[in-house]
């Protein structure tokens, strides 16, 4: 079994933190990673960063640009992971858009996520019709999990079809903005949750978005099994050493 499937049989409410290979500096990567593992985050997504990330707000954003301007890219950020599961247990997935897997050939970037321990993948542009049609038997074949997105305009039936190819968990999108940009929950997102969850999908569901302390981490986890902190998580390393990540994470619970 995917170390993301048993993950999320734990009986826990689980956290999740993205950041953005490369960032600060090039060589961070595995050090963050190693500190947010031995500070008890559930999973880790890992930013592949891209120049034109659309669902970004300004904090990856900035993140992204610097990172690539550090010399960050898929072959760098192979080479930094070849290691990394002799040191490290949690499930770890690649945050990325779709050109820069395309360009490195969809196939030779998933046989490189199997060869180098990575459990799932997390394309925000690549629709689930076209995964469904194109790539599905390719993930499978080296045993990745791919992670799609939900927001609240996405329809009942969309939700349904997503629920059906995905093998994880759905990645539930707070709200229709970009990441960053909210600060709590309001009703409207309190009503988007209940719906979601009331639906019985046979995926858990994990919220993104808007999620940067305790209380916000709280009150999705509330509806969810689990939440993802990013921008938050880059702002703090923006603004503190690496060896400083344990009083990010004990802030959250």
């Amino acid at each position: 079994m995917n170390r993301i499937q048993n993950k999320l049989q734990e009986d826990k409410k689980l956290l999740s933190i993205y950041f953005t290979a490369g960032y600060p500096n090039l060589d961070d990567t595995i050090n963050i990673i190693q500190e947010l593992e031995k500070n008890g985050v559930d999973m880790i997504e890992i930013g592949l960063p891209f120049s034109d990330p659309l669902a970004d707000g300004p904090t990856i954003q900035a993140s992204s640009t610097k990172a690539l301007k550090n010399g960050m890219t898929s072959e760098v950020l192979f080479n930094q992971l070849k290691d990394i599961r002799k040191t490290v247990n949690i499930p770890l997935i690649i945050m990325g858009y779709f050109n820069p897997i395309l360009q490195y050939g969809v196939e030779a970037f998933c046989k490189k996520c199997q060869e180098v321990g990575i459990d799932g993948l997390i394309i925000p542009d690549l629709p689930v019709d076209v995964y469904h049609d194109d790539y599905k038997s390719t993930f499978e074949t080296y045993g990745l999990i791919n992670v799609f997105l939900i927001t609240p305009q996405t329809s009942d039936e969309r939700i349904q079809f997503i629920d059906s190819v995905s093998n994880g968990f759905i990645y539930m999108v707070s709200s229709a903005s970009v990441t960053g940009s909210q600060s709590g929950f309001g009703d409207e997102n309190t009503r988007y949750f209940k719906r979601i969850a009331n639906m019985n999908l046979q995926n858990p569901q994990i919220i993104g978005f808007g999620i940067s302390d305790s209380k916000t981490f709280t009150q999705a986890t509330e509806y969810a099994q689990g939440a993802i902190i990013g921008s938050a998580f880059i702002k703090f390393l923006s603004d503190h050493p690496i060896d400083k990540i344990s009083k990010f994470v004990t802030s959250i619970r």
